[in-house]
């Protein structure tokens, strides 16, 4: 390549990166303008947008791009001095103009010919009303440019009045500015590394502290051998030895004195640069975290012109607006935000805004509203999307339920608004009848939903009939870091992020109570199932001091657990570190990452363990809790297991048991009471025959033939009284047969005195 070929090439870039910012300023006044068109500083603002255009394209000659901005700057010239008013059909033109000059400057698009042509015969018609009128050609739905990592605007090649810019081959050619600042592209691979580096360099600097405490330990020892020199010099002086004896003694102490000196001045220095290389790493960290943070209007781009464009498509007037574009956010988080805010806005403008013939008639202005709210809540960035346009149509929903066979029409006439509007994310659910470019694709609210998932975040939507819907979106402000809460699970560390945890609190053993075999506890006016970490993680259960348990209240949406855990470390910003993608999806965990000593930590995924927490409640396996060592008295009281799947008669006979002193457990299956028989202690089993998933037969079965197990007495109520079933229990281990049909509260309990002895034993 040549050196001319060479500076056209850089020079054509710089156009490129030309267009792409004055496009943006185009497209951001032609839509203020549109709502007020005599507006004089977007007037102002869009005309100097076509004439730098128009000087650029000429100086790479690019003579298309001139044609088109020429026409487009004395369109907007008129407008300035008054001779043209700007009607709807000249933004639509000046716009499709906007989306021409940049698909002029994209490098390699050369299918522009025929849309220039046109598009000068139809400005020329608008701008000249003598002249035949040209058929005026639809709003075109142009998709925004979208970029996976919005870049600040460029330096702009030339002046305000035009002229060229000093040297546009010169090597500043790859800089742009954002507030006066040079910036420089930097690929995204580069930035994690920094920010991997960062961490590393922050932890590095808290291994100083344990050298600084170890040099504190050796001051103080140093002091002690000083005053055991001096304690022996005293001896030595009143005993009278030589003074050969003395000298050396002397010259140890003057050793040690000086020794002393250097370890006080290196432990003081040490002290400074351990204080000052954690200051620095810190800097560096969160510099380079700063670095991956971008306002959230990058997402931003060309979404009030989609907005506009589909609305006109659709015969609507909307206009989008928009709080907090300054909200800081990851870059990885944005452009994983780009779809799904895309088909939202998209979904408001076609389902929810009414056309401007039903507007008026339910009381609205004819142009309807969207509004975007971004903000920063509790380390999440919270979005909401709402229009004021007429809402979900309820009936209409539950029609499209029942029709659908999504559940039975006795059900869905039921639930409640917020049951029936979670069917709208079910995959190809959709309440259009016919599919249309716009929406009802089977693409719908599903997929928006599995996105915003995938960013370990959550969607719901709320309405209000004939006011319009709300979409509410909740999203980490970063994937490269997480704020968690670490804990201790079987001797090794786990975090769980903030933004899933209710409360931590510390849970008195008496305040554990079972419920249908299951543990739970009282918070906040409902019972909350409590399962043990140790077991979802397969870490080795820990004793307690069987006074309190730590427990870890978890929500994934509307479901709480309380996670039992062994302590609770603290709250930590963790720089997360993917895992090896040859590890595959590790159940319960979604990275690691380092704690300030060093050490890795497991950051827990939370909808997972949910799943998991679910499962095991389905198969029976869910553990009980060890709630320590029991006092003398509680020792003394025999623990009796009830396992029957009739809570009648469980609860008959737990309280009877209960009133008669003995501590009484319960379980509602065969498989939950083998599992509460392997993980607790019992003076006396319980049973009754015919159970689900295990009946009494089987429980009886394996209990024999456990080691631990097999002498714990075992009794059998069933409503069986054949001599058969009767012989059945008995030979499978039982050791009494009591039938529910003549059993009376004397029968059970003095059954269970013969098998155990009283309460107290």
């Amino acid at each position: 390549m040549t050196p001319e070929q060479m500076r056209d090439a850089s020079l054509l870039e710089l156009f490129s990166l030309e267009a792409e910012a004055q496009t943006q300023v185009l497209s951001a006044g032609l839509l203020a303008l549109e709502r007020n068109p005599t507006q004089a500083d977007q007037l102002e603002a869009c005309m100097r947008a076509a004439h730098s255009l128009k000087g650029a394209a000429r100086i790479v000659g690019v003579d298309a791009g001139v044609s088109v901005s020429h026409v487009m700057e004395d369109c907007l010239v008129e407008a300035q001095e008054g001779r043209l008013r700007l009607r709807p059909e000249h933004i639509d033109a000046l716009l499709q103009g906007t989306d021409l000059l940049m698909r002029i400057a994209t490098p390699g698009d050369t299918s522009t010919d025929a849309a220039v042509q046109a598009f000068l015969v139809q400005m020329a018609a608008l701008l000249d009303p003598s002249a035949s009128p040209v058929p005026q050609a639809p709003p075109v739905l142009v998709e925004p440019v979208l970029v996976s990592e919005p870049e600040p605007l460029p330096e702009p090649l030339l002046d305000p009045l035009g002229e060229p810019a000093a040297d546009l081959s010169a090597p500043r050619k790859k800089q742009r500015t954002e507030g006066g600042e040079r910036v420089l592209r930097v690929t995204a691979e580069r930035l994690n590394s920094l920010l991997d580096l960062s961490s590393k360099s922050l932890v590095e600097t808290q291994r100083l502290k344990p050298y600084l405490a170890t040099l504190q330990r050796l001051k103080r020892m140093h002091g002690q051998s000083i005053r055991a020199l001096d304690e022996l010099k005293m001896q030595l002086e009143v005993s009278g030895q030589s003074a050969e004896v003395q000298e050396a003694l002397g010259q140890a102490q003057r050793l040690l004195g000086e020794t002393q000196q250097m370890l006080l001045q290196q432990a003081s220095d040490l002290d400074e640069f351990g204080w000052q290389a954690a200051q620095r790493a810190q800097l560096l960290y969160d510099t380079a975290l700063a670095c991956r943070m971008r306002p959230f209007a990058d997402v931003l781009t060309g979404q009030s012109r989609m907005v506009r464009d589909l609305g006109r498509s659709l015969g609507k007037q909307v206009r989008l607006e928009i709080e907090g574009e300054k909200t800081q956010v990851d870059r990885d988080v944005l452009e994983k935000l780009e779809a799904p805010l895309t088909h939202l806005l998209r979904n408001a403008v076609d389902h929810g805004i009414e056309s401007p013939e039903q507007r008026p008639l339910a009381g609205k202005p004819e142009e309807g509203l969207i509004r975007l709210r971004a903000s920063h809540q509790a380390g999440l960035l919270v979005l909401e999307l709402s229009d004021d346009g007429g809402g979900v149509d309820l009936e209409r929903l539950r029609r499209s339920i029942v029709e659908r066979q999504l559940s039975p029409a006795e059900t869905v006439a039921q639930m409640s608004e917020a049951e029936l509007l979670t069917f709208l994310f079910l995959p190809g659910f959709s309440l259009r009848d016919k599919v249309t470019e716009v929406s009802g694709r089977g693409v719908g609210l599903d997929a928006v939903q599995h996105m915003v998932r995938q960013l370990r975040g959550f969607i719901e939507v709320s309405q209000r009939a004939g006011e319009g819907s709300c979409f509410h979106l909740e999203v980490p402000l970063t994937l490269s870091v997480v704020r968690s809460l670490a804990v201790e699970v079987g001797g090794e560390a786990y975090a769980f992020p903030l933004a899933h945890i209710e409360r931590t609190l510390e849970l008195p053993a008496e305040a554990i109570v079972q419920i249908e075999g299951r543990q739970h506890f009282w918070h906040d006016g409902r019972h909350i199932g409590l399962v043990a970490a140790s077991q979802l993680l397969n870490r080795p259960a820990s004793e307690t001091d069987g006074k309190s348990i730590n427990v870890v209240v978890i929500r994934e949406r509307e479901t709480l657990y309380g996670v039992a855990v062994e302590r609770l470390i603290g709250e930590r910003v963790l720089v997360v570190m993917p895992l090896d993608a040859r590890l595959g999806k590790v159940q319960d965990i979604s990275a690691g990452a380092l704690l300030d000593d060093g050490s890795v930590v497991l950051i827990v995924d939370v909808e997972d363990l949910v799943r998991s927490v679910e499962k095991l409640l389905s198969t029976g396996r869910l553990e009980r809790i060890e709630r320590g060592h029991r006092t003398s008295r509680e020792i003394a009281r025999k623990r009796v297991l009830v396992v029957d799947d009739s809570l009648t008669v469980r609860e008959l006979q737990r309280k009877l048991l209960s009133n008669r002193g003995y501590e009484v457990a319960v379980a509602v299956d065969g498989m939950d009471g083998w599992n509460a028989l392997r993980s607790e202690d019992f003076d006396l089993l319980i049973t009754d025959i015919d159970m689900p998933r295990m009946d009494g037969i089987e429980l009886v079965t394996l209990l024999r033939r456990d080691n631990r197990l097999q002498s714990l007495p075992v009794m059998v109520v069933s409503y069986k009284d054949r001599e058969e079933d009767r012989r059945r229990g008995l030979d499978a281990g039982a050791d009494y047969y009591l039938a529910k049909a003549s059993f009376h509260d004397d029968a059970l309990l003095d059954a269970v005195v013969e098998l155990i002895g009283g309460a107290q034993g």
